[in-house]
């Protein structure tokens, strides 16, 4: 033994230069460690600490899909809003169409051959071509509906009217109201009577 090794009360050497680098250190990080040396104390720290790794690994991963499937998420979002924008736009101004295409079909035929009137009725019907290309533009397309089937997601039937010969129950014999789809969604439904 040396001059600086004396045993401390445990029986353990006890190093003065050892005592003035411990100086400070925390008394939890100075606990004394009996099995560390022998009976797997350190294996058993390092597999708790693997443990607590693993199990950040697996946070940090559950964190980055979340974090994806947000962005995915916002960036559908955003789409859909540029995509969609105009629907409140186009639903208010198929009520204009409608009415210029109910002013069309009330020209009577005597004034579509003056020619004052005709170039008015000309101008009405350039106004619809114009109203049809813009919607055409935003994909604002018409529904088709007189002749075919019911189908509830596109066609509201607003009356049933008996069938007459050569028609099926079901089929749309009379248009109403026109209906559109914006891209792939329903703007709004045609309204229709149907065979029964």
């Amino acid at each position: 033994m040396s001059d600086n090794d004396t045993r401390k009360e445990d029986g353990r050497p006890h190093d003065e230069a050892v005592e003035t680098e411990l100086k400070g250190v925390p008394e939890e990080f100075l606990e004394d460690d009996d099995d560390a040396t022998g009976e797997g104390g350190v294996e058993d720290a390092l597999a708790a600490l693997r443990a607590d790794l693993d199990a950040a690994k697996q946070d940090v991963l559950y964190a980055r899909a979340d974090t994806q499937n947000v962005r995915r998420r916002l960036e559908k979002d955003v789409q859909d809003a540029r995509s969609y924008a105009a629907t409140g736009f186009a639903r208010d101004i198929l009520s204009v169409s409608d009415n210029l295409a109910r002013a069309l079909d009330h020209v009577p035929a005597a004034l579509r051959e003056d020619e004052q009137a005709k170039r008015f009725v000309e101008g009405i019907e350039a106004t619809m071509r114009e109203i049809e290309k813009v919607f055409a533009q935003h994909g604002i397309t018409r529904i088709a509906a007189k002749g075919m089937p019911l189908d509830p997601n596109q066609h509201q039937a607003m009356m049933e009217v008996p069938a007459e010969e050569g028609q099926e129950p079901g089929t749309i014999v009379q248009e109403l109201q026109s209906g559109y789809m914006i891209k792939d969604r329903l703007l709004r439904p045609a309204m229709v009577s149907v065979a029964k």
